[in-house]
């Protein structure tokens, strides 16, 4: 049988106090006395109480739960990022509901289309690669239920969106390449359609452009976000008739798969090709040699973008905000010659 916990009639009948000031003083309520709240909360330690969070949402018309889409849990940033969102859910007594597309548009249409809404107070979504054009979030928010983005956004949807700095993050890190002589650079990009790859590339760009260096269209190369894919672009790459001497990857994952197919081609990293990764994954200071990347800000990004989707929930009309957070460069020894 499931353990009983008090109530907060068993608190007032244990004190001979009315049902009303016991929820006022688990509440702090201002016109509670100090001597009482003390004595109501002695009480409802040592008779168990817990707060009934279904009677709670009821009462406010809020369920307590918090939902996230992500496209996978198994990756340092997304791991991160949830650690950072828990934080600030859990400090303000809400749960949270994780819903997985693994990076695939069509899940990610089936869950928002099966969702229970009732059941959540909003929702914090980070879109899949092949993300279509964001209606479905758009309808939602129509209907009343606060929808905050993070890291992969969509763009045509009015909402609150928190990002880390892509552009200056990627030209900082072309421009690292540059400062330390290749000269010839590539870029193995992610998905096409997605923001956060359009302002990377558009960083990269940038910094060739500022320094008078070749920007060769065959260097530049969309695919996914996996290690594998990583391997298959500096495949791809070593195949065109002028190979690069060095490669800037849209995320770490990418990099060491790029860095791994270099070694199998007999290429010495750092000292014959730079190669520069966008993350700060742990395994980027465990691979030989280590990787130079962007470190992203995660935590904070699911720190804010919680807080932004509260603000959204306890604010009918708060006014959407774009966040937008610096990233750091990380120098290791993939980007240096000697």
């Amino acid at each position: 049988m499931r353990k009983h916990y008090a109530t907060i009639k068993d608190i007032a009948n244990a004190l001979n106090v009315s049902f009303a000031t016991v929820s006022r003083a688990l509440r702090d309520a201002h016109d509670v006395k100090a001597e009482t709240r003390e004595l109501v909360l002695a009480k409802a330690a040592e008779l168990n109480y817990r707060p009934n969070l279904n009677a709670k949402g009821l009462a406010q018309h809020r369920s307590y739960n918090l939902g996230v889409v992500l496209p996978g849990i198994t990756n340092y940033y997304f791991s991160t990022v949830i650690t950072g969102i828990q934080e600030v859910a859990y400090n303000s007594g809400y749960n949270l509901i994780l819903y997985v597309t693994n990076d695939s548009a069509e899940r990610e249409r089936d869950m928002i289309r099966n969702l229970a809404l009732s059941s959540l107070d909003g929702l914090l979504v980070c879109v899949s690669s092949d993300s279509d054009d964001g209606s479905g979030f758009q309808a939602m928010i129509d209907d009343g239920v606060p929808v905050v983005f993070f890291d992969r956004v969509a763009e045509q949807v009015n909402t609150s969106k928190v990002v880390q700095d892509d552009y200056n993050g990627a030209f900082e890190a072309t421009e690292h390449l540059v400062q330390n002589g290749y000269r010839k650079i590539a870029h193995i990009a992610g998905p096409e359609g997605l923001t956060f790859t359009r302002n990377r590339l558009k960083g990269y760009k940038d910094a060739l452009k500022k320094h008078g260096l070749p920007l060769k269209q065959e260097w530049i190369i969309y695919s996914g976000f996996s290690q594998e894919h990583g391997e298959q672009d500096a495949a791809m790459l070593w195949q065109c008739r002028s190979r690069p001497d060095a490669i800037f990857a849209v995320n770490d994952r990418k990099a060491v798969g790029a860095m791994l197919a270099l070694k199998k081609l007999g290429v010495q990293v750092g000292r014959q090709v730079g190669v520069v990764g966008f993350t700060n994954d742990p395994v980027a200071s465990i691979i030989s040699p280590s990787l130079t990347t962007i470190a992203e800000p995660a935590f904070e990004i699911g720190k804010i973008s919680c807080q932004l989707l509260l603000n959204h929930i306890k604010k009918k009309r708060f006014d959407p905000k774009e966040v937008v957070l610096p990233g750091k460069l990380i120098v290791r020894e993939s980007s240096l010659k000697v």
